[in-house]
């Protein structure tokens, strides 16, 4: 069972920065498409962005494109997502997930492995 575990979520203002870690436990994290989603409170979980075992591709949801950035870290094991210019609406449950089959971005109905969610709130 491949653990996939977050870090870098907490409080911060209105247009400040967080950067979100994913680290996995397993060595056939350099051949998965990786991605994060988040939940907010009542709402459903949605994709946020995703990146392809290389890293050459990436996407965004149009909600986050252009302040957020999904990177990797192959030889560390780790994915990352940079998150700029938050707002308030942007707080949320982050999860990182994993898609071992994909060749490119995550397919989000085929997700195999889910991290347990990092915290982020963004106050106004």
């Amino acid at each position: 069972q491949v653990q996939l575990v977050e870090s870098g979520g907490g409080l911060v203002q209105a247009g400040g920065s967080l950067r979100l870690s994913c680290a996995a436990s397993d060595r056939a994290f350099s051949s998965y498409a990786m991605g994060w989603f988040r939940q907010a409170p009542g709402q459903k979980r949605e994709f946020v962005a995703g990146i392809s075992w290389s890293g050459d591709l990436t996407n965004y949801a149009d909600s986050v494109r252009g302040r957020f950035t999904i990177s990797r870290d192959n030889a560390k094991n780790t994915v990352y997502l940079q998150m700029n210019s938050l707002r308030p609406e942007d707080t949320a449950v982050y999860y990182c997930a994993a898609d071992r089959i994909s060749s490119s971005s995550v397919r989000v109905g085929a997700i195999d492995y889910w991290g347990q969610g990092t915290q982020v709130t963004v106050s106004s």
